[in-house]
């Protein structure tokens, strides 16, 4: 049933895609998003608007070692690209539970895919029954990687170039730390918030209602103790 979303293949940012809520605008939205398309191609899929959007990054090596460089959630959950939202690291509104339940499967379905590299993973939760879906996966360097890198002192760009060279995660060195190596894990004991920035002066005709389709053209990156603080 509606609402569903309309994602297109081989577009960056959530061109072409929307949210119908009827027959009339998912005709409208599909084929937009096909013309949109390299290849022509949609996917139709359920709307999952409410629920929480969290991110990981994930580093692994043509042996399968692999560890999670960054978790981040976005404030304003699924109903907004991730371009567009605020972005925190670490996650705020999630429990144990639920982080090492979403690490599990992301590091799984890293493994599952083959990476060999760097990756994000973004998944929706519905907290109120433990449910959770891979909505996304990018075996490569993202703004979401760039704000991991920066949030970690992780040189992600870097350890990626190094991995497809053939190198291992135990032997490679933080370059930014000098003390350890790749296959250890950042633990943050500070919060990073990302907010992205809007240009309407220049695109004046542009629609301002935040959704799946990416806006912004830049972002700023604060570091704090509490979030109140960025």
């Amino acid at each position: 049933g509606y609402p569903v979303i309309v994602r297109v293949a081989y577009t960056l940012g959530g061109k072409g895609g929307g949210v119908a809520h009827n027959e009339i605008e998912l005709h409208e939205i599909a084929g937009r998003g096909i013309a949109a398309s390299l290849v022509g191609q949609i996917l139709i899929e359920e709307y999952v608007g409410d629920w929480k959007q969290i991110e990981y990054e994930v580093m692994q090596d043509y042996s399968k070692n692999n560890v999670i460089v960054c978790n981040m959630e976005n404030v304003l959950s699924m109903r907004v690209h991730t371009g567009d939202n605020i972005v925190v690291a670490p996650s705020q509104t999630i429990d144990n539970h639920e982080y090492h339940m979403l690490r599990s499967a992301a590091l799984r379905a890293t493994k599952h895919v083959g990476i060999v590299g760097e990756c994000n993973i973004q998944f929706a939760l519905d907290q109120s029954s433990d449910t959770y879906a891979a909505i996304e996966i990018n075996p490569r360097l993202s703004r979401s990687s760039a704000l991991a890198s920066k949030a970690t002192g992780y040189p992600l760009a870097y350890m990626s170039a190094k991995i497809g060279l053939g190198y291992s995660l135990p032997e490679l060195v933080n370059t930014i730390t000098k003390k350890t190596t790749a296959c250890f894990e950042p633990a943050l004991d500070y919060i990073v918030c990302k907010h992205p920035r809007w240009d309407f002066t220049k695109f004046e005709l542009a629609n301002r209602n935040l959704g799946p389709t990416m806006k912004s053209v830049g972002e700023v990156m604060a570091i704090g103790r509490k979030f109140e603080e960025v």
